[in-house]
């Protein structure tokens, strides 16, 4: 996947990553900064929120039943609490709304966020599977919100959908 990333930087023009499923939840293992990107303060080895960050939008969607799910639960529960303590309108406050939040994500086949985790960043979190249909990565971009087309048919959108069908095809991953 690394080594694919400089052909998808081309195509979005945005800061890309990679995440997969650490021991406290969603991970980036990979980090490519575009040369013109506003500076974000994510990095190597940072573990993301499930509500209010791109790929922990993707996970908590994809990530299945069983181990990781499991595990992913009380995270969703802590994070539920706090933005109900915080008063936070822009991330669900309900075990509905994040089926909601989770069902609009499977729908789209990405997770995304528009000035939630970060002020004035945005992305999308697009999944890989595995032969066997499991959450094996999400694909990440982000930026600027001025300049990174968030809209669901954008060509950041299509661009990332595109790369992630790909690797989980060659990964052996053939969709229902």
């Amino acid at each position: 996947a690394r080594e694919r990333l400089p052909t998808l930087m081309d195509q979005t023009g945005h800061t890309l990553a990679l995440a997969v499923w650490g021991n406290r939840g969603p991970t980036l293992v990979h980090w490519q900064e575009a040369p013109l990107a506003m500076p974000v303060s994510l990095r190597l080895g940072d573990v993301m929120p499930l509500l209010s960050s791109a790929t922990g939008r993707c996970f908590a969607a994809f990530i299945g039943h069983g181990g990781a799910a499991d595990k992913a639960q009380p995270m969703i529960e802590a994070e539920l609490a706090l933005a109900r303590k915080l008063g936070r309108s822009d991330l669900p406050s309900t075990a509905a709304q994040v089926q909601a939040m989770n069902t609009e994500t499977r729908a789209q086949g990405l997770g995304r966020v528009v000035n939630v985790l970060l002020p004035g960043i945005s992305g999308f979190c697009a999944p890989v599977f595995d032969a066997d249909g499991h959450l094996a990565l999400g694909v990440v971009s982000l930026g600027s919100t001025a300049t990174l087309d968030t809209d669901w048919a954008g060509p950041v959108a299509q661009a990332l959908r595109g790369f992630a069908a790909q690797l989980s095809a060659d990964l052996g991953w053939t969709s229902a």
